[in-house]
């Protein structure tokens, strides 16, 4: 088995941080699969839904060890590098606009200095 295509879709949440699509071999996809910040790091949760009892049940996981720790492995990755290119695109932005706010505006030409009014005599 192969994942042969990984799409991450970043969140702005405390604990939520991206829905991931996975296609298996170019044959089969997992969609909704999230990457949630737990207390002890990173950790792939896979689909669910709520059940009658109110509960959450996964919809579709895999069922050994190995094959759920290669997912994972694999989407928690992808998920590290889109994060990385979001953030440079961001700091890139950043810079751009701080690099437009600091340019030196264009210098004015100097202005030919009024001429001086000439003095009248005064009558007094």
């Amino acid at each position: 088995m192969n994942i042969t295509d990984v799409k991450v879709f970043l969140r702005e949440s405390n604990q939520l941080k991206a829905f991931v699509n996975i296609v298996i071999d170019d044959a089969f996809i997992i969609r909704n699969i999230k990457v949630i910040e737990g207390d002890n790091g990173l950790f792939v949760a896979m689909p669910s839904r709520r059940v009658s009892s109110g509960e959450y049940r996964d919809i579709a996981h895999p069922i050994n060890t190995e094959t759920r720790n290669m997912i994972e492995r694999v989407i928690i990755e992808k998920y590290k590098e889109v994060l990385q290119g979001a953030l440079s695109s961001a700091n890139e932005s950043s810079e751009k606009t701080v690099e437009k706010t600091v340019e030196k505006p264009a210098e004015k030409p100097a202005e030919e200095p009024a001429e001086e009014p000439t003095e009248e005599p005064t009558t007094e």
